[in-house]
């Protein structure tokens, strides 16, 4: 009779339920129950990888010995939920965006408070953190000079406060001055820094407090960064809005502005997406993985350094799980669970152990299990590998 496990299963975002486990175990899959390693790569000017120190790294290192990771979000500072609903954090603290009610920085993982609800964590570009409990409360902190933290004012905090009063919240991204989220109703919120339309709110009005975005109830996900915008609805549409002028972040095939959302082409098939600095990625239900916009450094993975602004897609494979760009770069799991990388690369954060740029996917090293990562504009990536 094999033994019994129950444990996060975070591959597809969904749960390894007790007899998974039992089958994977007595089946061979896995010798002992796989458990989540946190590892990080990159720059590391402000501690941010969370090993201790200040030195870059171009590989993949863990970090600590623990082994129940769950949810993980990095900027120059880095945001972490643990298995047992423990948030944590480290990296540069000048704004109070590590939650500590400090403004020191730290170079290892510091546990915010005592609480075990904690659910979805995002960290901002611009020194902004947010998180999402259990409960589907909303909490903020950190920089607020745009009024970003939600609070109706533009006071700084360096310990987690509520965003209103509402317990539907189910997912949040923090951008550069601004953050989108979305409730469980499917209604789009948004609020901050607004210089481009980047809330979506027909206007380049600021705003301090969360805004509607339309009135529509099918909203899936979004994604801010920098300061364009890119969301998914529930009938498998892209939609962009913010800055486009230059690059064509926004996928339109146009350089124009907008401050209100515009589909991106009519195809119903795109499962997720993610917002960098002047550029976008998407992937479709088909496994397939596309992107545009900026593209000095082969950031977009289409083997040249021409612009485009509208998708394009990046090789002809099928397999693709997961995407989220960085800072002229860009890292990527597929269904197979190996980790791939591309774009610039100065500070190792491709983690190929070398500081050479690429313009196309390169694998990085040989792990199967990778199951989550995320990159921030400084340069500095964060990931989970069950081992």
């Amino acid at each position: 009779m094999p033994v019994t496990y129950t444990y996060p299963y975070l591959q597809y975002g969904g749960v390894w339920t007790t007899s998974q486990a039992t089958d994977a175990v007595a089946s061979g899959t896995w010798a002992v129950p796989p458990v989540p390693k946190l590892f990080s790569w990159g720059g590391n000017s402000a501690g941010q990888l969370g090993q201790g120190n200040t030195t870059n790294l171009s590989s993949p290192k863990q970090i600590g010995t623990e082994t129940t990771w769950s949810k993980i979000s990095i900027s120059s500072f880095s945001l972490a939920i643990k298995t047992d609903g423990t948030l944590w954090s480290w990296g540069t603290n000048g704004q109070g965006q590590l939650g500590l009610g400090n403004t020191t920085y730290y170079s290892s993982p510091k546990q915010v408070g005592a609480l075990t609800t904690w659910l979805n964590v995002s960290a901002s570009r611009y020194a902004s953190s947010y998180a999402i409990k259990t409960d589907g409360t909303l909490w903020a902190w950190g920089n607020n000079y745009a009024g970003q933290l939600g609070l109706s004012n533009q006071t700084l905090y360096s310990s987690p406060k509520q965003v209103g009063s509402l317990t539907n919240w189910s997912s949040v991204s923090g951008g550069y001055g601004a953050v989108g989220a979305v409730k469980t109703d499917g209604t789009l919120w948004m609020w901050g820094g607004n210089g481009n339309g980047q809330l979506g709110t027909g206007n380049t009005t600021y705003y301090s407090s969360p805004k509607q975005v339309g009135a529509l109830t099918t909203w899936y996900s979004v994604s801010i960064d920098g300061q364009s915008t890119l969301a998914i609805k529930t009938d498998g549409t892209l939609w962009s809005w913010g800055q486009n002028v230059s690059f064509g972040a926004l996928g339109l095939g146009n350089q124009t502005n907008y401050s209100s959302p515009k589909q991106v082409g009519i195809l119903t098939n795109w499962s997720k997406a993610s917002a960098g600095q002047y550029v976008g990625f998407a992937i479709k239900t088909d496994g397939t993985i596309w992107s545009w916009g900026k593209n000095n450094s082969g950031q977009l993975g289409l083997g040249n350094v021409t612009y485009y602004s509208s998708p394009k897609q990046i090789g002809s494979l099928t397999n693709w799980n997961f995407v989220k760009s960085g800072s002229s770069y860009c890292v990527a799991i597929k269904t197979d669970g190996t980790l791939w990388s591309w774009g610039t690369n100065g500070q190792g954060q491709l983690g190929l152990g070398n500081t050479t740029y690429y313009s196309s996917p390169k694998q990085v090293g040989t792990l199967t299990s990778w199951t989550t990562v995320t990159a921030s504009f400084s340069s500095s990536v964060l990931g989970i590998a069950l081992n």
